[in-house]
Order: C-alpha cells, then sequence, then structure tokens
C-alpha cells in the first residue's frame, strides 16, 4: 500500500480512535484523528489525499450532517461510516447520501482494511484522473512539456499559441514519436475551446465499418457513448491517423465540415503519420478534404533537428526513470553526448525516452553504455549517426549546457556548490547561464 495515502479518522472516543489509527498505520497507511467532524472540516478539501473513516453517532456535528458536507465538497471523497448496532437503516440512508460503505460495530478489523484499500484505489484512480484533466486542460502546463530551447521548437512553440487562437481546421504533420498529439492537445488547451470537450479517435484502431458508426453514428442501442462528431460538439475532434479513412469516411467528414459552416462549430484536428513514408498525406486524402483540413499547418520537427534539446530531454527522462527505479541519473561524458547529439533518432522521442529508461537500468546494474544502446540492429552492431555534421563548437556548448544544468538540479540551485564542483569561478558561472538562458530561480 503506497504510504502517501491518507486516512482520516473521525471520533469522539479517544479509544476508538487510537484503535482504528492504530490498525490502519500498521497496515501502511498515514493516518490522522479528528475528535470531531468539525475539526475534520477544517483540514479536509475538494482534493483530500485520502479517505475517511467516520462515526455516525457524535456530539455536535453528527456523521450524516458530517458526511453531507463532505458529499458537498467533494462527491467522489470515499467515507466509511462506523455505526453502532441498530443503526443499520441510518447507515442504508448514508449510502444513499454517498457514503462510500459502512462497517457495523464490532467490526473485524481484517473487513475494515479491506474496506480501506478498496476506498483509497478508488480514490487514487479519482485524484490521478482529475490531476490529468486539470493538465490537459492548463495550456501552460502542456506548453511546458514541449520540453527545448532550440530555435525549431520555440517556432513550434509560436505556431501552436497562433493557431490555438484562429477558427480553422488544422492539419498535424510530422515523424512518428516527435508529439503530435501533444500539440493537438496544446493548440485546444491555449484557444477559445479550452473549457469545452476535446475529443480524440485513432482511425487506424478501427476497422472500416466500426470507425464510421464511432465518428457518425447510428452508435449500436445499448451504447451510451455518441458519435464523435455529436460528442465534440463545439470543441475540438482530433482525428489520429486521419491517412487512414476510406474513401467513404472522408465524403462523409467533407459534409460534416460542410455543414458546420465558417466558422466551424466544431474544430476537427487531423493528424497525419505519412510524412516518413513514400506518400505524403496529400496523396491519402481527396483534394478537397486535404485543403479543407490544411488550412491550418503545422509540423512538429523531428528530434535530430532539435540539437541541444535532445541532452536536455535525455536528463530529464533520466531523472524521471532514476526517481522511479530509486536509483543515480546516468552521469554522461563529453563523448557519450556528442553521441545522443548525433544519433538519427528514427523514432524520434519516443525512441529517446526508451533510450533513456534503458540506460538508467544499465546505470543501476553497473554495465553498458550509452553508445551501446545506439546500436543498429541492420549494421552488424556498428555505432548509428546522423551524416549530418556538426561543428565542434555546438558540441562543446550543448554538452557544457547540460553540465552545469544537471550540476545546478542537483544541487537545488546552490551556486557554491556548483562553482566548487565545476571548479568554476563565480564570474564565469553566472556568464555561462546567462549563455545558456539557466536561470538560478528554475533550481531552487
Amino acid at each position: 500500500m503506497p504510504s502517501a495515502m491518507k486516512i482520516a479518522i473521525v471520533d469522539d472516543e479517544k479509544d476508538m480512535r487510537q484503535s482504528i489509527s492504530q490498525w490502519l498505520a500498521l497496515s501502511g497507511y498515514d493516518t490522522e484523528a479528528f475528535a470531531s467532524a468539525e475539526d475534520a472540516l477544517k483540514k479536509l478539501g475538494p482534493d483530500y489525499p485520502g479517505i475517511v473513516v467516520t462515526d455516525i453517532k457524535m456530539p455536535g456535528m453528527d456523521g450524516m450532517q458530517f458526511l453531507k458536507k463532505l458529499m458537498g465538497a467533494d462527491s467522489s471523497l470515499p467515507v466509511i461510516m462506523i455505526t453502532g448496532h441498530g443503526d443499520v437503516p441510518m447507515a442504508v440512508e448514508a449510502m444513499r447520501i454517498g457514503a462510500y460503505d459502512f462497517l457495523e460495530k464490532p467490526f473485524n478489523p481484517d473487513r475494515m482494511n479491506e474496506l480501506a484499500k478498496k476506498a483509497a484505489n478508488a480514490r487514487r484512480l479519482t485524484l490521478d484522473n482529475r490531476a490529468l484533466r486539470r493538465e490537459l486542460s492548463d495550456g501552460g502546463q502542456l506548453m511546458k512539456k514541449l520540453i527545448g530551447a532550440s530555435p525549431i521548437m520555440e517556432r513550434l512553440k509560436e505556431d501552436i499559441l497562433d493557431l490555438g487562437q484562429a477558427d480553422g481546421h488544422v492539419l498535424i504533420e510530422g515523424e512518428t514519436g516527435t508529439g503530435k498529439t501533444l500539440v493537438a492537445h496544446a493548440l485546444h488547451a491555449v484557444g477559445a475551446r479550452a473549457g469545452k470537450k476535446f475529443v480524440l479517435v485513432p482511425c487506424s484502431a478501427y476497422e472500416d465499418e466500426t470507425l464510421m458508426k464511432r465518428l457518425f453514428g447510428p452508435m449500436n442501442p445499448e451504447d451510451t457513448q455518441l458519435p464523435a462528431v455529436e460528442e465534440a460538439r463545439g470543441g475540438t475532434l482530433v482525428l489520429e491517423d486521419i491517412e487512414a479513412l476510406s474513401d467513404t469516411a472522408q465524403a462523409r467528414l467533407l459534409t460534416f465540415m460542410n455543414e458546420e459552416g465558417t466558422p466551424p462549430e466544431t474544430r476537427i484536428v487531423a493528424i497525419c503519420n505519412m510524412q516518413e513514408q513514400d506518400r505524403t498525406c496529400e496523396d491519402a486524402l481527396r483534394p478537397d478534404l486535404f485543403y479543407r483540413l490544411a488550412s491550418l499547418r503545422i509540423t512538429v520537427p523531428p528530434l535530430r533537428q532539435r540539437g541541444e534539446d535532445i541532452l536536455t530531454l535525455f536528463t530529464r527522462f533520466g531523472d524521471q526513470f532514476a526517481d522511479d527505479y530509486g536509483c543515480e541519473p546516468p552521469k554522461v561524458s563529453a563523448q557519450e553526448a556528442a553521441q545522443l547529439l548525433q544519433a538519427p533518432w528514427p523514432g524520434n522521442v519516443r525512441q529517446l525516452f526508451n533510450v533513456a529508461e534503458r540506460a538508467v537500468l544499465q546505470s543501476r546494474r553497473g554495465s553498458g553504455t550509452i553508445a551501446s544502446l545506439l546500436m543498429s540492429d541492420h549494421q552488424e552492431m556498428q555505432p548509428v549517426m546522423t551524416t549530418e555534421g556538426k561543428p565542434l563548437k555546438e558540441y562543446v556548448e550543448a554538452f557544457e549546457r547540460m553540465l552545469i544544468d544537471n550540476t545546478m538540479r542537483r544541487h537545488k540551485g546552490s551556486i557554491a556548490a556548483v562553482m566548487d564542483e565545476l571548479c568554476l569561478p563565480r564570474r564565469t558561472l553566472n556568464e555561462k547561464m546567462a549563455k545558456y538562458g539557466l536561470q538560478r530561480s528554475d533550481y531552487l
């Protein structure tokens, strides 16, 4: 049981509070006890990171009134009610109001632990979903996920901000693994439709007949889901792998877009994955549909064109996996930094993400090199490098920036510690941080 999940125990009887608290603490929960509902309400907010166990009969505000207050603030908060003998009808009423479940005194501690575990899992899922929804509706947070300060990434961010404010349909192109779906989320989040529905349909995941029903209906009688064009009404409809649409589906989509008028009520964002193939998206779509979708266009750059962003991303991913696996992130030498910058990255950011995870696992075992992870299965284990050379100065600067960035983060912005580790005088460190756009406030 993850220790972060809290359980608030509310009971006016001290012995009962202590008994429940001790038992649940032994099961790995982080417990906090309150002698009254009034005291508990001062601490329990809408996003309380845990569950509540409360007695029904208490002086002052009783358990039923307490439950109504909690449900009014957060209807998804799991509340387990403890009832005395003969209070079962009251417990049933509590379940109707929104209680998660109830326990009748004297209760079996194992039964309490079982209920707490189920309620905690439900709460964790609710909080995770809320956090995801907030993240996907927060344009600022999404733009931060587009990591990188290379000129080509700065242009991409500017394009997203500009096109996000427009009303027209958008075509997003780019190689596999470059983050096109993230760009679609960002377009929605920074635009006027940010508070409205965002519906994503992976076209290549369905057979043609099923896809037609998913997009336009009619749905099966037992389905509670609306067709995608109705579900996204007034918001954004994202069609992944738009090139997978059949001729019939393309014609139906064009009809829908024509019926929408100008400006459209529902914005279509089409994602095309044919950039790296012989055919283009223009080849795959009927001309009238292509030109309607491509009135506004974004091309997500491949990783190999993003320069030192490669090292920034590798470091971020490495730190993330090091936290997950409970170990130190791998140290990157100057030679390995050059190898990361030179690799062609056919799988783009997704491939770099996987390489970073494997690098952390190798480092934890104390074996392997980054170079070995960049070997090609098709070139008899020779290192894969791009044919596009870069001036030595670029490699040196990229490595230097990564080194200062890593050291600043490791020392949480302590200038003195960074100066000592890198053997740099204060003025030199300040000049290099200014040169690479690094600010101490970002590490505190």
